[in-house]
């Protein structure tokens, strides 16, 4: 196999060649362009906003929905910076390039700004837009310096508008869809440290006000049924970006309590899809992919003598091989976004790893 769960004592818990990175920059290229299926989330404030969606959103209208398309480009602009001659790379770039001009961007800010739409895309594709601002301003590909620059004025739109909703956010959203904040906090938590020192202090603040305290977290609940983020996992994989090694290990002992300190992942089942071809069952592959992205961080955030780690990783590993056999592209449910969290999972950019 080209892409594969690695054992549990392994420091990473998938691996990815150039072919199998092709396969995903594949599904992202398929559908980058691609206007139609198309669901939107959007405020009509009179009969002119009744337009198609390139007309709305002229840089980020394909893969379904917004935040999908925004996480498909930052898959291409990860793949090209991981695997810079690949084959793919040319028309990865080509797409980028395309869709990222300064007249699309300025498109996007207009939509944005517009009354009404204080809540589009919050937080979730607002998160993955700073991802793939981080991931352009970082990477060495020549044409990065003038994608980020013509992405800038968006990245900045999204920045105050995070800066303007998070002190009124009075509660952590826990629910294991896009509104979840810990998922999208580790998000805006690794763009911001790099990037904003002032964004990063709010979300550290609201990390610790919501969730420091917590206790016996019930993941024994999980997965409801179209989930593709673990709320449990979530939270840790965030407290973990925030805490260091000894605290983080105590505040775990007060969450998961029951964490065990086998070799096994069998503690923690893998999500069951009965249909891909239903957009919302399908969640639960992308649930597989991102908890084992998640366990991967919880276990790195523990001390390295903490015997929890061995049950973590391992039910990572299974996570990662489930969720990665079912980066198909077979159904265009899954296929319009499962290879943005398979490509999360197997570079371990939540990890840091630059």
């Amino acid at each position: 196999m080209s892409l594969a769960a690695a054992p549990a004592r392994a420091q990473h818990v998938a691996t990815l060649d150039p072919a199998t990175a092709g396969r995903f920059a594949a599904l992202a290229l398929a559908c980058v362009q691609k206007e139609y299926p198309n669901k939107i989330t959007h405020i009509l404030n009179s009969p002119d906003d009744v337009k198609a969606p390139h007309e709305l959103t002229p840089a980020f209208y394909g893969c379904y929905d917004w935040h999908s398309s925004v996480h498909g480009h930052w898959l291409l602009a990860r793949l090209v910076r991981e695997f810079p001659t690949a084959p793919f790379a040319r028309d990865a770039i080509a797409a980028l390039k395309a869709n990222l001009t300064p007249a699309r961007i300025a498109g996007e800010v207009r939509y944005l700004n517009a009354t009404g739409r204080e809540s589009f895309e919050r937080p979730y594709g607002l998160a993955w837009l700073l991802q793939l601002a981080a991931e352009l301003r970082e990477s060495p590909m020549p044409d990065a310096a003038a994608l980020s620059a013509a992405l800038q004025p968006l990245e900045a739109a999204v920045v105050a508008r995070l800066k303007a909703w998070l002190p009124k956010l009075a509660y952590p959203i826990r629910e294991g869809e896009h509104a979840q904040t810990a998922f999208a906090f580790g998000l805006i938590l690794d763009y911001a440290r790099g990037t904003d020192p002032a964004l990063a202090a709010m979300v550290v603040a609201r990390i610790r006000e919501f969730h420091l305290n917590d206790r016996d977290c019930p993941i024994n609940y999980e997965p409801s049924g179209q989930d593709f983020v673990s709320p449990c996992l979530a939270e840790a994989d965030v407290l973990r970006r925030v805490l260091p090694p000894d605290e983080f290990a105590a505040w775990l002992t007060a969450f998961l309590p029951a964490l065990p300190t086998t070799n096994s992942g069998a503690w923690l089942p893998i999500g069951v899809v009965t249909d891909k071809t239903d957009g919302k069952l399908a969640h639960l592959d992308g649930l597989n992919l991102s908890r084992a992205w998640m366990l991967e961080g919880v276990a790195s955030g523990l001390p390295s003598s903490d015997p929890r780690r061995r049950a973590l990783l391992a039910a990572a590993a299974t996570h990662a091989a489930s969720g990665l056999a079912a980066v198909t592209g077979e159904h265009y449910e899954g296929g319009h976004w499962l290879g943005s969290f398979a490509t999360y999972l197997a570079t371990q950019r939540g990890l840091l790893r630059q």
